[in-house]
Parts: C-alpha cells; sequence; structure tokens
C-alpha cells in the first residue's frame, strides 16, 4: 500500500471512530511504529487530525465545544457499558450517591434502579428520567434546579446552592477531557463551577470516563488528577496515560470493554479500602483534601 492510501484509510478510521492508536495502526498496516507516526506527522501537518499521545484524534472545534447528549450516547458504547458496571459495584444500599451529568453516569443510573434504598443527586435530566422510571418506593432522587446545558445537565447559582447544602458519600463524576496539566474538565464555565460543587458535598470522588478522553482538554478544569479516589476506565487507554494515571489518582481501574475483567492500581502512598465499609459506604481510598 502507497503511503498516500496508507494515509487515507487512517484519516477514515479517525473520523469514523474519533481516535486512533500508534500500535493498533501498525499491526493492521504490517508497518513499524515509526512509519505509522510519519504517517500522523503528515496528517497533522494537514490539520485534518490532531497528534495525542500515541495515536490521533479528530480536530475539535474548540475547548468550548458542547455536544449534545444524544451525540455522545452513540460514542463508545461496550467501553460505556462495562464502565458503568463496574461502577455500579462500589455503591452499597442505603447509600447517599451522586451522579454528575453525562452519558456514562447515565449508564450508571441504570444499573442503580435495582439498589434499595438509595437517595441519588443528580444535575443530569436523562439521569433523573432513568431512576424515575424505575418507580421504586424505596429510593429518593433529587435533582437540582438550574439551567439547561446542550449535554442536558442544570447548572448555575440554583444548582450550587442546591448542592451545598448537602453531605454526599460517594459521587460519580463524568467528564468531558482528562489531561496531565488541565487534569478533569469541561467545554461549560457553570458546569465546571457546579461540579466542583459536588466534589465538595461528597466524601469519595470516582471519575467515569473512556479511553477518548485522554488528551481533550475543555476551557475549564473542574479538579486536578489528584483528587479522584478512583477512576474507572477502559482497557484501552494509551500506556502513557496510563503511567501517568497510576502516579495520580488514588486507583486506577481499568475494565475490558467487553466487561471480561478488570485491573486495578493504586497509586503510590494511597492504599485502597477495604472491600466494605458497611452500608451506606463504598469501597475507595479517602480523599485526603477536597476541591472548592
Amino acid at each position: 500500500m502507497l503511503a498516500r492510501q496508507r494515509q487515507a484509510a487512517i484519516l477514515e478510521r479517525v473520523r469514523a471512530t474519533g481516535g486512533v492508536r500508534v500500535t493498533e495502526l501498525a499491526a493492521e498496516f504490517g508497518v513499524s511504529d515509526m512509519t505509522i507516526r510519519r504517517d500522523l506527522d503528515t496528517l497533522h501537518e494537514q490539520g485534518v487530525l490532531a497528534k495525542v499521545h500515541g495515536g490521533a484524534t479528530t480536530t475539535g472545534p474548540g475547548s468550548t465545544h458542547e455536544p449534545g447528549f444524544h451525540a455522545k450516547s452513540v460514542r463508545q458504547l461496550p467501553e460505556k457499558a462495562a464502565i458503568a458496571a463496574r461502577a455500579a459495584e462500589l455503591v452499597r444500599p442505603g447509600a447517599a450517591v451522586a451522579l454528575s451529568a453525562g452519558t456514562t453516569t447515565a449508564e450508571l443510573a441504570r444499573r442503580l434502579v435495582d439498589v434499595p434504598g438509595l437517595t441519588v443527586v443528580t444535575n443530569s435530566l436523562p439521569v433523573a428520567e432513568i431512576l424515575h422510571a424505575g418507580d421504586r418506593t424505596d429510593q429518593t432522587v433529587v435533582l437540582t434546579g438550574g439551567v439547561r446545558t446542550p449535554s442536558d445537565a442544570l447548572v448555575g447559582p440554583l444548582a450550587v446552592a442546591a448542592i451545598r447544602s448537602l453531605h454526599l458519600d460517594l459521587l460519580f463524576l463524568g467528564v468531558h477531557g482528562i489531561s496531565e496539566r488541565a487534569g478533569f474538565t469541561t467545554p461549560n464555565l457553570m458546569e465546571a463551577e457546579t461540579d466542583r460543587a459536588l466534589v465538595a458535598a461528597a466524601d469519595r470522588l470516582v471519575v467515569l470516563a473512556d479511553h477518548t478522553k485522554w488528551g481533550t482538554v475543555g476551557i475549564s478544569s473542574i479538579v486536578e488528577l489528584s483528587a479522584a479516589d478512583v477512576l474507572v476506565t477502559d482497557d484501552r487507554l494509551d500506556p502513557q496515560a496510563r503511567q501517568v494515571l497510576d502516579e495520580r489518582v488514588g486507583e486506577l481501574v481499568l475494565v475490558a470493554g467487553t466487561g471480561a475483567g478488570t485491573t486495578s492500581r493504586s497509586a503510590p502512598g494511597r492504599t485502597p479500602a477495604p472491600a466494605d465499609r458497611g452500608p451506606g459506604r463504598v469501597a475507595a481510598p479517602t480523599r485526603e483534601g477536597t476541591a472548592e
């Protein structure tokens, strides 16, 4: 295959999936990693894709671009399902938990319908609707007020005021992007403030994000990487990203996209909690400090 043909195939793959990895492309095309990197350099110089650690992604429209909930809900479906299934294992009956807005947290909500005695606080309209449809009399669902965003989140002063009066066992946070420099980010300034209020209200923070979030940077940082007690992601995460996150987050949990298995690592100096802390508690490390 000629270089130009290979580059056209790579570009088609990026546009179809949103991102590619050097190692996967090298194996597929039967060439060296260096050849693929040169191809990506060429395409990057043409402005048709963006190079990231270990691969490339589509060129984004900017750090303030916010895709709608429906547009995001059809992406990385196996990964999101596996992440949500693993996250659901952290929830105990009778807990008070928060779910931020996002398609992965919506997947998690579907798995929490059958957990008895939950109180769920959310600023996500889809999450609230999923739990409401479950029609459980032993669950309480609290939907914050606020201004609706394209991702169906309720944000702003009303949401923040409601959240600040609460004390929660656990927060499951969906994010737009993850960066070594910027931490966990969002493209919406008001959503960042609302998410920070959720973080401050919760004893523990579990971030849910598939591998495509690495290298994406929204305009506003929510919290730094070290604020996460647990990050649940999938095993397609770039190896360099794994190294960074191993060192920064309390516990990095990698799930197979098929949900077949998980691996877990703890950052140096941070020890995971025992498997069960009793009703209403979650097996996760204790955060030493909370972002304001």
